[in-house]
């Protein structure tokens, strides 16, 4: 499978007659933008705001950031069951709005949603302070319940990113990246003596908003299975979910997995990349048993000597992320393990609510609990009261000045399971 990724570098966004880009700057029409919203009788209102790197603005509630993309050479459209049909993805030509993003935000849906401060000591932490934001502010109809509001509001991003790149399809790109790779037999056979690796991508999928989506479908309503790692950085992946926003797996992390890229990298040099399995996150003890014996079994069968292994979310998650690491590692499959921790204000508290022997390796992403302050921002976007029943957050938190004082895991992206956050340590 080959995949063109055909990025175009966004540097600014600003309202404008026409939705198109000239010499980097994003113009967005805002009206014809919206109209794609309000077509839907499950808003009451909805409004489109821009946030750029450096001004003072704070988004919150947070539910999803999306990365603007479309098909301009297929088979498929990205977010496959969302916004093209069924067909598979992974392969053709895509552009890439590269340094934009849609934010969707609205009244508080579930209390794991999350904030971006787009200056200030919080905008370390998150990768979307350094996006060119395009806003999407929502209210939805009296009565609705919160699964409908959120299925409105998922879909309504995912139309706005697919818009945002149709409309500059026409665009050069700056840049054009290609991700070329053959099944894993085929892959095992061209590179004989490299060590296997897959590569275990664990998703909340344990309903109550807590969701994640492959090719339109409910996850946690399959068994695990194999993808192309083309698959996922093509749209295959769609974030539904309202876990802790530290580490929720956005739509946006899902198309720039940097454990696709890194395995990608090394695929052919010091490892063979077998591919992707998106595996589910249950909460029932049969299911967890269930999920982590099939893993292992389809890395088995892969012929796989490693697996890497993220997280999202942590807490219940912590008991799968256990039993895939020992059920590989009694396998003779050796694991690498990516999670954060919640070790308490202090840091001095166990990291995970779980533990297993033939957990060896373990890399983290950081304490979720570390507590930040937030300085005031002179433009909220949605509605700062949210805090207070937000995980990081508290009645107490917002002050009178409009400043905070909250949890990293507030922050949307700060502890980031795939390792796509600011927070790390070297050797020194």
């Amino acid at each position: 499978m080959r995949l063109e990724l055909h990025k175009v570098f966004v540097k600014n966004v600003s309202w404008g007659d026409e939705t198109r880009i000239e010499k980097g700057t994003l113009y967005v029409n805002r009206e014809e933008m919206l109209s794609v919203v309000l077509s839907d009788d499950r808003f009451a209102k909805a409004d489109l705001e821009l946030a750029r790197p450096g001004e003072s603005v704070r988004i919150i509630p947070v539910k999803d950031v999306i990365e603007p993309r479309c098909k301009l050479k297929g088979p498929g459209e990205v977010f496959p069951g969302f916004v093209g049909g069924m067909e598979t993805v992974g392969e053709g030509k895509t552009l890439v709005l590269d340094g934009a993003a849609v934010v969707t935000c609205g009244p508080i849906v579930a209390f794991q949603e999350g904030l971006i401060d787009m200056t200030g000591p919080a905008s370390f932490y998150s990768p979307f302070s350094g996006t060119n934001n395009v806003v999407l502010v929502v209210e939805p109809v009296e009565g609705l319940d919160q699964h409908s509001y959120e299925l409105a509001l998922r879909v309504a991003g995912l139309k706005l990113g697919w818009y945002l790149a149709d409309r500059c399809r026409n665009a050069p790109a700056d840049e054009v990246r290609v991700f070329e790779m053959g099944g894993p037999v085929d892959e095992s056979a061209r590179y004989p003596g490299l060590p296997k690796i897959a590569y275990f991508c664990m998703s909340i999928t344990q309903g109550l908003l807590h969701d994640t989506f492959l090719y339109g479908a409910d996850m946690k309503h399959i068994v695990p299975t194999l993808i192309h790692p083309n698959e996922k950085m093509d749209g295959a992946m769609v974030s539904g979910n309202c876990v802790s926003a530290c580490d929720k797996n956005t739509t946006w992390h899902h198309l720039n997995d940097p454990i696709v890229e890194e395995l990608y990298s090394r695929h052919g040099k010091d490892l063979v990349f077998l591919g992707v399995i998106p595996t589910i996150e249950d909460t029932r003890l049969a299911g967890k048993e269930r999920t982590s014996w099939f893993n292992a079994k389809l890395a088995k069968m892969l012929g796989a000597d490693g697996v890497v292994i993220s997280e999202e979310g942590y807490g219940n998650p912590d008991t799968d992320l256990c039993m895939n690491a020992a059920r590989c590692e009694k396998l003779g499959i050796r694991t690498v393990i990516i999670s954060d921790e919640a070790a308490g204000t202090d840091g001095k508290s166990q990291g995970l609510a779980d533990a297993t022997p033939e957990m060896t390796a373990f890399v983290s992403a950081g304490n979720v609990n570390e507590m930040i302050e937030l300085t005031p921002m002179k433009k909220v976007i949605g509605f700062a009261e949210s805090i207070a029943n937000l995980s990081g957050g508290a009645e107490e938190s917002l002050r009178e000045d409009g400043s905070m004082f909250i949890e990293l895991q507030a922050v949307i992206g700060s502890t980031n399971e795939l390792g796509f956050s600011s927070i790390g340590a070297r050797w020194i």
